[in-house]
């Protein structure tokens, strides 16, 4: 189509765990031949093992493996490759943090010169409601979440609002259908 030319693209595929956001990241990329990362991949092994203890991670464990995930979009950016990361970014200080690296927790030395200008994300939101999201759930083999687990999940969310940069896509629709959203927004905007 008439995407040529257009500046590379970062987009994060966010929402609560369950929202199917693998699926529907992996799928986005391997649609358009663009490289996929999940974010999960990228926890130290520190919040590997509180994980797999089901002890939930704070913002002290979240805030490095998002600088982490920065700089490899960052790498990406410089390298003018489009990628797409799957990444629950359920606060608005997260999407911050994948947004401007350690620059937005640094605030507290407004001498520095940004030497790293802020990134262009485009954060896609897989919106459903808890029943949806429960529901898909049930169906995924093996897959058991706790129904107190999800509703901690909905309770962190802070939705993408103006002036972030996002859309919001129902998971009321099929994963072609959702995919294809994607794929309409990030090329005609």
């Amino acid at each position: 189509g008439g995407a040529v030319g257009l500046a590379m693209v970062l987009v994060v595929v966010m929402g609560v765990s369950g929202a199917g956001k693998t699926t529907v990241g992996s799928r986005l990329a391997a649609k358009l031949g663009w490289k996929f990362y999940d974010a999960d991949d990228y926890h130290s092994p520190e919040n590997k093992k509180k994980m797999a203890e089901g002890i939930p991670l704070n913002d002290e464990d979240r805030i490095p493996w998002l600088c982490a995930l920065h700089d490899i979009l960052r790498r990406e950016r410089l390298s003018r490759r489009d990628a797409v990361l799957a990444c629950s970014a359920l606060k608005k200080m997260y999407r911050h943090v994948l947004v401007s690296g350690t620059s937005a927790i640094e605030s507290n030395h407004p001498e520095q010169p940004r030497e790293n200008p802020a990134l262009r994300i485009l954060f896609v939101h897989l919106d459903g409601s808890v029943d949806t999201i429960a529901g898909r759930l049930e169906k995924r083999r093996g897959h058991f979440m706790p129904p107190e687990l999800l509703k901690s999940q909905f309770d962190i969310l802070e939705p993408p609002r103006a002036p972030e940069n996002f859309i919001t896509v129902s998971l009321e629709k099929s994963l072609p259908e959702v995919v294809l959203e994607i794929e309409r927004a990030i090329f005609s905007g």
